[in-house]
This record gives C-alpha cells, structure tokens and sequence, in this order.
C-alpha cells in the first residue's frame, strides 16, 4: 500500500491516482493523514478488502508529509558505515539519537529558505510507527511499523557545531522546513527486501550521496528494538534512521547548498521529493 497526503487529505495511491480514504471509506476513516496511525489495524484491514481503483489525478505539488503531527520524532546520526568514515569515526556500539523538533515537517515538494549559507543535506529512510512498540524484539520490529518513506536531515552547520558545545544536534536541524518527507508512506509487504533500497540525492544532475541502505549500522528492526527498549515508540511516531556518506561538511573543500539550487532525493520503490533553496533575505 501506498499512502499519500494530498491537500491535507488522506489517499491511498493505486495506479498513480489518489483515492480519497474518507470517501471511499464512506466515512469510517477521516480526512487528517495524521488519524490513521491511531486505527491502523483496522484499517490494512479495510484497505485489504477495498476493491476500488477509481482515483483521481493529482499533481506532485498538492502532496503534503504523509505523516503531519508525530509524538515523537526520532533520528540517528553516523548510522551508515560510509559516513563514519567520512568523519572519521570509530563505528559506534548503539545508537546516536537526537530529534528533530515537529515545526520542521514539510511536505516533498517545497522551497526551503535557508537562514545562513552553511545549510547540508542529509538524505534518509524514514520509517512511521503503526502499532505501539515497548520492548519489542528486532525480530518483530517490522510488525509495528506502518511504512517507509523519504526524509532530508537538513542541517544548519553553524549552529550545529558552534563552540564551546555540545554540539546543537535537534536545533540546527530544526529550522522550519528542515524536515521535509514524503512523497508517499509504502508499507513494508511492498519491497523485495525493506532493508536493502538504493538512497540517494543530487544538487541539480550532480550526484551528492547514493548507497544502500543495507550500508545501515543499525537497520530498522535494530533500532526499533533499542529505542523501545528505553520507552514506548507511538503510532505515528517518526524515525530518522541515519544518512549515507557525501554530505557537504565532510568535503574538502566542503559544500552546502546555494540560492537557487533544487536537492533531488530517491529512494527506490518510494519515489523522490524536490527542494527548491533560497537565502534568507537580508533585514
């Protein structure tokens, strides 16, 4: 299944048009995206058995995040093998989790003002919650979450890494719309193998990052396990799950992105979203 936000509404996408979810549910299910993970369960069942394929065409532009209000947003950082190295970092025993706070949460498709000229891209895997996870074991990690879909850890560097520390993780990667995601929620059933999809971005045609997500330290079930084993993971919830090597920082001489420039960021079997960056106009 695939699950879209489509002007604010609920859609599953069939065939490349939208199906309306409060529409064709006659009502059993609501408009906001942000509901479903609440009734997940009961609705995959419905979607199961709904037969419909009568959707309607709707532009990349009307697409929202498929998940709106999370809890909890959750994100790990040097969690893919290349980008240790590339920061020359031991690899790590657990888990490095940091968040990024809600107001940072855009849709796919959208203009991003920067508000200093440090500001990197992080492509990520995202995955959503569906089912209450406490002290879950990665073995049956993939049955509490709903889906998989694309995420940009946008970063502000300044901010993240300005004396005298600790480092500004959550702050710097939460200006608003540093946290766009989308374009769709694709459940687990719909991949081959959900851990191992090809990620990546570029700046223009100029390939930046593109790896496997098998490169993962800690995969999905993996850190399903470790974040439940501290506390309860919430349906809806949102996990940020690491980014390749490439990023801007770690060059020499190092990168970010300019006025006017478009990031591209692919997952494979989930599609790609669009930021459009512009600098911060000047008081």
């Amino acid at each position: 299944m695939r699950l879209l936000n489509v002007n604010g509404r609920l859609a599953i996408e069939r065939d490349g048009k939208a199906i309306d979810v409060e529409r064709a549910s006659r009502g059993a299910f609501g408009a906001d995206p942000a509901d479903i993970y609440l009734d997940w369960d009961r609705f995959r069942v419905w979607e199961g058995e709904y037969g419909g394929t009568d959707g309607e065409s709707f532009d990349p532009e009307q697409l929202g995040s498929p998940v709106t209000t999370p809890r909890q947003i959750f994100a790990i950082g040097l969690n893919y093998r290349g980008h240790a190295e590339e920061n020359d970092i031991e690899l790590p025993d657990t888990p490095m989790v940091f968040t990024k706070f809600a107001t940072s949460i855009t849709g796919p498709n959208t203009t991003v003002v920067m508000p200093t000229a440090a500001v990197d891209w992080e492509a990520e895997l995202v995955a959503v919650v569906g089912r209450r996870a406490e002290r879950v074991a990665a073995a049956d990690a993939w049955d509490h979450i709903a889906g998989l879909t694309i995420g940009q850890d946008l970063s502000e560097r300044v901010l993240q890494v300005k004396p005298p520390g600790p480092q500004q993780f959550s702050l710097a990667k939460s200006f608003p719309g540093f946290a766009p995601i989308g374009p769709a929620l694709v459940t687990p059933d719909e991949f081959d193998n959900p851990g191992d999809l090809e990620i990546g971005c570029r700046i223009g045609a100029e390939v930046m990052q593109k790896s496997r997500t098998a490169d993962l330290i800690f995969s999905v079930p993996v850190i399903v396990e470790y974040l439940s084993s501290i506390l309860p993971l919430l349906p809806g919830d949102v996990i940020f799950t690491g980014t390749p090597d490439g990023v801007g920082y770690a060059r020499t001489p190092q990168r970010f992105l300019r006025d006017g420039e478009e990031l591209t960021t692919w997952i494979e079997g989930i599609g790609t979203m669009t930021q459009r960056f512009v600098a911060k106009a000047e008081s």
